[in-house]
């Protein structure tokens, strides 16, 4: 595929609108076609039966870019849990305690792990007799008040052939951020955020807790691809979301083959323990949206629990997708030719010349090549738009992966120039410009202030009520008091009649 260079943003065709719809499809066709049998993998927000009932276990997207800041680094986010409500208490969002969460590192390209990165959880709480997350203000991670915590192991297991061969534990009881449950509770949340980045002595950092979503992207594509009409688009449906983020920052010599061969391949996995207290794979992610809209309800379960050597089953899946052909009846879009082989090489073996391995195995994975250094203008499209540092060369989490993905999947390496998007163009909060990069979550406490509230005080809607004894009118109080003596009496009432009525039979 050749880089090239793309309008700006001003897209506001009707083709450009349907965006999200062909998006979904789009890089989910892309993340699974045409190819000997070997390829597909990936998974997003609750895009299959069984894990959609299981968020803790659900991985939502995985990010993959050389450090902008550390450019001999690589920085590898992956999230999961999707749709974090801020104020879902009182348990909020932690990791699961009987489930593994790995990162894998495919350094030679025979769709088979070399290096896995292990994340295990544990919850502490230090008063079981309160319903509370936390007993007063968070001023540190060790804050007494702060009453249910996490923490984490972090393990190294190297692999040959996709076999263990080494296991190291690199980092034990590392504190977990916690959810941001509002400003009472944590009035200084980004405290609490770089207190649990932890950092080792070779350079590596890692990071586990809550952030906002970073995923970008108008889902009303499942209302009949935007209700038929188009006539609501450009809407950011993960706006105000959180996720639970895993990060990992580590010196990019130590996850190559060779300083020859410096492409990888990323994806993440969760297995979780069974009654026989052995641990089953139950949801992977590689690229965005492949599990969510390509494969039919009856495979996406067994491709959650699939490996990418095994990703040929799904072959028909991608070679002929549905998505295109329900564009096509709706909009009147054509859907390209199939069966759709101009979408291997992007998806399943990485760009020829950019990200592709040689030799390489075809299979669902996102691939980076770590030597192209971080652009100083990141471009959304990435390579769509001539910036080689973007997706699908990895991904970055400013990379509006829907549009680049719909524009190819509707034909643009065929010749069939386009511009369609979602009118979603970026994230709805700034990201960090260092480790781990993610914006912070959205807290529990969001909103305006209750109608009628002058100050920060909830005193000022209650009034007198909440005053001491003996300062200030207690009429509010006696009134409040005698209202409830007239209720007592009322029930007493109702309670003696309901008696003398059932006596009656």
């Amino acid at each position: 595929m050749t880089p090239t260079s793309k309008r700006g943003p001003g897209r506001r065709s009707v083709a450009t609108l349907i965006s999200g719809a062909l998006a979904a499809g789009g890089l989910a066709a892309a993340g699974v076609s045409a190819l000997e049998p070997q390829a597909a993998s990936a998974s997003s927000h609750r895009e299959a039966p069984l894990i959609s009932g299981t968020p803790q276990y659900d991985n939502t997207d995985v990010y993959a870019f050389v450090s902008p800041d550390k450019p001999d680094s690589t920085t590898i986010v992956a999230n999961w849990i999707p749709f974090e409500e801020p104020a879902g208490g009182p348990n909020f969002f932690p990791f699961a305690e009987d489930a593994q969460y790995d990162i894998h590192i495919d350094n030679n390209g025979d769709a088979k792990g070399d290096l896995l990165f292990r994340y295990t959880f544990k919850t502490h709480v230090k008063n079981k007799k309160t319903f509370l997350y936390n007993t007063g203000a968070v001023e540190s991670l060790d804050d007494p008040d702060l009453n249910v915590t996490q923490t984490y192991d972090l393990e190294l297991i190297k692999l040959r052939k996709g076999y263990e061969v080494a296991k190291t534990k690199v980092a034990s009881d590392v504190p977990v951020a916690p959810s941001n449950v509002g400003k009472a509770s944590m009035p200084d949340y980004k405290k609490l955020r770089d207190q649990a980045i932890y950092k080792l002595h070779n350079g590596t950092q890692t990071f586990a807790g809550q952030a906002d979503d970073p995923f970008f992207l108008d889902l009303r594509v499942f209302d009949l691809l935007y209700g038929g009409n188009l006539s609501e688009v450009g809407n950011d449906t993960l706006k105000g979301y959180n996720v639970n983020s895993i990060a990992l920052q580590i010196p990019t010599q130590l996850i190559t083959e060779s300083m020859h061969q410096p492409i990888v391949g990323i994806w993440s996995t969760t297995q979780r323990q069974n009654a026989r207290g052995e641990y089953k794979q139950v949801s992977r992610l590689g690229n965005p949206l492949v599990n969510e809209v390509v494969n039919p309800i009856k495979d996406k379960d067994k491709f959650n629990a699939s490996e990418p050597k095994d990703d040929g089953q799904f072959l028909k899946n991608v070679t002929n997708p549905e998505l295109p052909k329900l564009i096509e009846a709706i909009y009147k879009i054509k859907a390209p030719a199939e069966p759709r082989n101009d979408l291997v090489d992007v998806f399943l073996k990485g760009v020829k010349g950019l990200n592709q391995p040689p030799y390489v195995t075809p299979s669902e994975q996102l691939r980076l090549n770590t030597s192209i250094k971080p652009s100083a203008s990141p471009k959304r499209l990435g390579v769509l738009d001539g910036d080689n540092a973007g997706f699908p060369n990895g991904r970055r989490l400013t990379d509006d992966v829907i549009d680049a993905s719909l524009q190819v999947v509707e034909g643009e390496l065929l010749g069939t120039k386009n511009d369609l998007g979602d009118a979603v163009d970026k994230n709805d909060k700034d990201f960090e410009k260092y480790f781990p990069y993610v914006a912070l979550p959205t807290e529990g406490s969001r909103g305006p202030v209750a109608k009628g509230a002058g100050g920060n005080d909830v005193r000022s809607q209650l009034g007198d009520a909440l005053t001491p004894a003996g300062e200030g009118n207690t009429t509010l109080i006696a009134a409040s008091a005698g209202a409830g003596a007239a209720g007592v009496l009322l029930i007493g009432t109702g309670l003696m009649w309901w008696r003398r009525r059932n006596r009656a039979y």
